[in-house]
C-alpha cells in the first residue's frame, strides 16, 4: 500500500496498475497513508508475540520495504537486489518461528531464484511499457536484463542442485523404509532429493518461455497460478518432497 501511495503518478498511467484502489482513487492517499500506519504498528506488535529475533526481522523487512519504496527502487539492479532480500528474510523469520534450520544452499536457491524473478518482471515492464511506469527502467537495458535473467536462473539452478545432493532427508520411520531398503541397500543414504532437479530446470525454462515468447513476466503471480504446466510442475515438486521426506 505504501509502494502505491509512492508510486500513485506512475501506475495511473500504467494499464492494469491504474485500477488499483489509490491509482484509481476509490481510496484516498490520506485514507491509505493511516492504514499503512495503523497496519505497520499492529504487525509489530504482533510480532513480538512470537519472540525477539521474529520482532528484529519484523521491523528489518518493514525497513528494507519503506527503504526500497522511498529509494532504492529508483536504482537499476539495487532494486532487484532489495526485492531479493525481501524474500530471504521472510525464510529466515519461518526458520525463527517454525525452529526448522534452513540450509545455506536452500537460502542461495531463495535468493537467486527471487532475482530471476525480479528480472524477469523488469525486462516484462521495459518490453511492454518502456520506462514511463517505473523511473529504474531508465537505467535497464534489454540486453542487460537478458543477462541478468541467463544468469540467475542459471545460478538458481546450480544452489538448488547443491542442495539438492548435499542436503539429507530426514530419516523418518514408515511402513515403507524396511520395503525399499530390501529392493534397494542402504535406500535412505542415497539422494533422492536429485529426482527433483528436473522439475525445478522445468519451470525456470518454461517460466522464461512464458517472458519471451508471450512477454508476461510482468506479474509473477498470474504466472504462476494460471499456466497449467507450470501448476502442474509446482505440484509435481511438492508431491515428490512430502514422499521422499514423509512416505518413503
Amino acid at each position: 500500500m505504501l509502494n502505491d501511495i509512492i508510486d500513485y503518478n506512475f501506475d495511473r498511467k500504467h494499464p492494469v496498475k491504474k485500477f488499483r484502489p489509490i491509482a484509481s482513487g476509490k481510496i484516498s492517499i490520506q485514507e491509505a497513508t493511516f492504514i499503512v500506519f495503523v497496519m505497520i504498528i499492529a504487525a509489530l506488535l504482533i510480532s513480538l508475540l512470537f519472540s525477539l529475533k521474529f520482532f528484529i526481522l519484523s521491523s528489518l523487512f518493514i525497513l528494507l520495504h519503506l527503504l526500497y519504496s522511498l529509494y532504492l527502487k529508483k536504482y537499476a539492479v539495487i532494486d532487484i537486489l532489495s526485492i531479493s532480500f525481501s524474500f530471504m528474510i521472510r525464510a529466515f523469520a519461518g526458520e525463527v518461528v517454525s525452529g526448522f534450520h534452513i540450509p545455506v544452499w536452500l537460502i542461495l536457491t531463495i535468493f537467486f531464484a527471487s532475482l530471476f524473478i525480479a528480472s524477469v518482471k523488469r525486462h516484462a515492464e521495459l518490453v511492454v511499457h518502456g520506462s514511463e511506469t517505473r523511473g529504474s527502467l531508465d537505467y535497464y537495458k534489454d540486453h542487460m536484463l537478458n543477462f541478468l535473467t541467463s544468469t540467475f536462473a542459471t545460478t538458481t539452478i546450480i544452489s538448488y542442485s547443491l542442495y539438492a545432493y548435499l542436503e539429507k532427508i530426514p530419516n523418518i520411520n514408515t511402513p515403507f523404509n524396511e520395503f525399499f531398503n530390501q529392493i534397494l541397500p542402504n535406500f535412505e543414504a542415497r539422494r533422492w532429493l536429485m529426482i527433483t532437479i528436473p522439475l525445478v530446470v522445468f519451470g525456470i525454462s518454461r517460466y522464461a518461455q512464458l517472458l519471451y515468447e508471450k512477454e508476461e513476466g510482468e506479474r509473477p503471480e498470474k504466472i504462476i497460478t494460471k499456466d497449467i504446466p507450470l501448476i502442474t510442475t509446482i505440484f509435481l515438486w511438492g508431491t515428490l518432497i512430502i514422499l521422499l521426506i514423509y512416505v518413503l
